[in-house]
């Protein structure tokens, strides 16, 4: 009988040590090499595209869902792709755009929600830190693939540039920068 007891009470212990353990949610490195933030700025005679690199960041995962994260985009990094690239990444990173020599070279961007629409397909809420100005911006991600060591998401979404006082060319350049995200990170 003291057998039979002393079974039922170490099962009911282990039960309960479990029932009140929380599994953490997983974090994973955003992987700054891969990772960038396309963007494609227009204007009356045409338009220009580029890119910025990640400079650092991590993403919460919990039961194969992102549920957060944050990240530092690497403005001194910015790539112009088309034929005005020399003049243009000058431009950039001067007092009309940027403004590196006051406002330093990074935005951030920390999540502050995440609703799945669909199950490849999440609303994305969170604030954007650039130029100083920290601001709302949302948007839908599409999440390509994610398992337990990886993740890749990208998004696209149009972001007014006049939020964060960057307001050269205003009736000449467009206000709308068109923003696309490709994000991998991994544990």
């Amino acid at each position: 009988m003291k057998k039979v007891f002393l079974a039922v009470a170490l099962v009911a212990s282990t039960v309960g040590i479990y029932s009140f353990t929380t599994k953490v949610a997983d974090t994973f490195a955003v992987n700054t090499t891969t990772s960038k933030v396309d963007f494609t700025g227009s204007k009356k005679s045409g338009y220009h595209q580029g890119h910025f690199s990640l400079k650092s960041g991590s993403v919460t995962v919990d039961a194969g869902k992102i549920t957060g994260g944050s990240f530092v985009i690497d403005l001194a990094s910015v790539k112009i792709t088309d034929d005005a690239a020399p003049k243009l990444e000058g431009h950039l990173k001067a007092p009309d755009f940027f403004d590196f020599s006051i406002k330093g070279t990074e935005a951030t961007y920390t999540i502050a929600s995440v609703k799945y629409t669909s199950a490849d397909k999440a609303e994305i809420d969170g604030s954007l830190t650039l130029k100083g100005i920290t601001a709302p911006v949302t948007f839908v991600a599409s999440i390509r693939g994610i398992d337990a060591t990886k993740l890749f998401a990208e998004a696209t979404f149009s972001l007014d540039r006049t939020v964060f006082g960057i307001n050269y060319g205003i009736g000449s350049v467009a206000n709308d920068v068109q923003v696309t995200v490709h994000l991998f990170a991994s544990k």
